[in-house]
C-alpha cells in the first residue's frame, strides 16, 4: 500500500498556507516535508506535529492507497476475524 498526503495539501490550500509555513509552524524538518511531498513514510511524531498545528486528525491529512487488487484482497484478509 502507498501513502497519500493529498488531503494534507488540500487542507493547506483551504487554510491558505504554504508548505514552508507548515514546516516552520509545526516544527518539522525540510527532509520530513520532502518525504511528505513524495508520499513517503514519515514518523508518527511528524504526523502528530502537523495535526497539532492544523487542529485535525491524522485521517484528515493522509490515507492509504492500495497498489493493486491483490493489496485490496490482502488488506481485507488482515481485518477479518
Amino acid at each position: 500500500m502507498k501513502m497519500s498526503y493529498n488531503k494534507l495539501w488540500k487542507l493547506l490550500i483551504d487554510k491558505q498556507m504554504k508548505k514552508s509555513d507548515l514546516r516552520k509552524k509545526a516544527g518539522i524538518s525540510s527532509s520530513s516535508l520532502a518525504k511528505l511531498t513524495k508520499d513517503e513514510n514519515v514518523t508518527t511524531d511528524v504526523l502528530a506535529k502537523i495535526c497539532r498545528e492544523l487542529n485535525c486528525d491524522v485521517s484528515d491529512i493522509m490515507e492509504f492507497i492500495p497498489d493493486t487488487e491483490d493489496d485490496i484482497i490482502t488488506a481485507s484478509k488482515d481485518i477479518e476475524p
